[in-house]
C-alpha cells in the first residue's frame, strides 16, 4: 500500500527568533499592561485635572493645561531643576558609557586579581541601592564629630594646597596654556568634578560590557595580530564594532538611571506626597517623560548609527 507522505512545513530560522524574542519579553509585556498602563492613565487624569481628597478617595475637575502653565511660569523651582537635571544627563551619560568601555578593556586583560578588581568596580552599583544608602547616612550621622578628616583637609589634600604635589589648578592652567578650546576645557573640568557620580553610576555597564567583551572570538585577535594590526587598529577594527551594539542599551539604561536619580524625580515626590498637590505633581511627573522620551529618541537614533549588528 502506497501513502503519500506529506512534508511537514515548520517554521523558518527568522520566525524561530521572533517566537523566542516575543516569550522573552513577554513577561515585561504582562507588566506592563497590568500595572503601568492604569498608573499611566491616572498620571494623565491628574495632571488635566484639579484634584480634590475627599476622605479616601478623590474628585477631578478637568482644567485643561492650567496644571501645566503654573509648572513653567508659576512654580519658583521646576523649570530650573528640569534643565539641571536634563543639562547633567546630557553631560553624565557619555562620561559613563565612555569610562564603563575603558574600563571594561581594562578588566578583560589577563592580570593577578582581576576577579577583586572586577568587584570592586561593581560596589559602587551595589553600595546605591536605597536600604544600603540609608544605613550608610545613618553611620556617618553617627560618626559626626568623630576623628574623620576636617572637609577643608581633604580638599586640600585633593587640590594639592600645602603639600609638594600639583593641585588640579595646575592641570587647568596646563590646558589652557596648549590653546584646547575654552568648550573642550570646560567639559574637562566638569567631568573631574563629576568623577565620584561617573564611577558609581557606572557598575552596570561595565559588566554589560565586560560581558560583551568575553563573548568575541579570541580568534579575530589573533588574525589581526598575524596581519600587523597595531592595537588602535584592532580596537577601532574588531573591539568598538562587536560591542557597538550594546552601546544603546547601557545608554539607555544610563539615562534611565541617571532619571531616576535626579532632583526633578524627587521635586515631583515632595510635591505629590509632601505637598499634597497631585495634579501638579502629575504635571511635572509627564513633563519630565516626555523629555526624557525625548532626550532617548534622539539619543538612540544618533548612537544606532554606530552600530554594527554581525548576522
Amino acid at each position: 500500500m502506497t501513502g503519500v507522505v506529506k512534508k511537514r512545513r515548520g517554521m523558518t530560522l527568522s520566525q524561530r527568533r521572533a517566537v523566542t524574542g516575543l516569550l522573552f519579553i513577554s513577561p515585561f509585556v504582562l507588566g506592563f499592561l497590568l500595572f503601568y498602563v492604569r498608573s499611566l492613565w491616572m498620571v494623565g487624569q491628574f495632571a488635566f485635572s484639579e484634584t480634590t481628597t475627599e476622605g479616601l478617595g478623590y474628585t477631578t475637575r478637568f482644567i485643561g493645561l492650567e496644571n501645566f502653565r503654573y509648572a513653567f511660569t508659576g512654580h519658583p523651582r521646576f523649570t530650573q531643576i528640569l534643565t539641571e537635571s536634563l543639562i547633567n544627563m546630557v553631560v553624565d551619560v557619555p562620561l559613563i558609557i565612555f569610562f564603563s568601555l575603558f574600563i571594561a578593556i581594562v578588566l578583560n586583560q589577563k592580570f593577578r586579581g582581576r576577579t577583586v578588581a572586577r568587584a570592586i568596580f561593581f560596589l559602587p552599583a551595589l553600595l546605591n541601592a536605597p536600604a544600603i544608602v540609608q544605613a550608610l547616612d545613618l553611620v556617618r550621622a553617627m560618626m559626626i564629630g568623630g576623628s574623620s578628616p576636617a572637609p577643608s583637609a581633604v580638599v586640600d589634600s585633593v587640590s594639592g594646597a600645602g603639600g609638594g604635589s600639583a593641585g588640579i589648578l595646575y592641570y587647568i592652567d596646563l590646558l589652557g596654556d596648549i590653546a584646547l578650546p575654552e568648550t573642550v576645557l570646560e567639559y574637562i573640568v566638569g567631568a573631574v568634578s563629576r568623577i565620584n557620580t561617573v564611577i558609581t553610576m557606572s557598575g552596570v555597564q561595565i559588566i554589560i560590557f565586560l560581558a560583551a567583551l568575553q563573548s568575541i572570538s579570541p580568534s579575530l585577535y589573533e588574525v589581526a595580530k598575524i596581519e600587523g594590526a597595531t592595537t588602535y587598529e584592532t580596537f577601532w577594527k574588531i573591539t568598538f564594532p562587536m560591542v557597538s551594539p550594546l552601546l544603546v542599551t547601557n545608554m539607555v539604561y544610563t539615562v534611565l538611571d541617571s532619571f531616576v536619580n535626579s532632583r526633578v524625580l524627587q521635586e515631583v515626590y515632595d510635591t505629590m506626597f509632601g505637598e499634597q498637590n497631585y495634579s501638579v505633581g502629575a504635571a511635572f511627573s509627564l513633563i519630565s517623560m516626555i523629555s526624557v522620551c525625548g532626550i532617548l529618541g534622539i539619543a538612540s537614533y544618533a548612537v544606532s548609527k554606530l552600530v554594527y549588528y554581525d548576522n
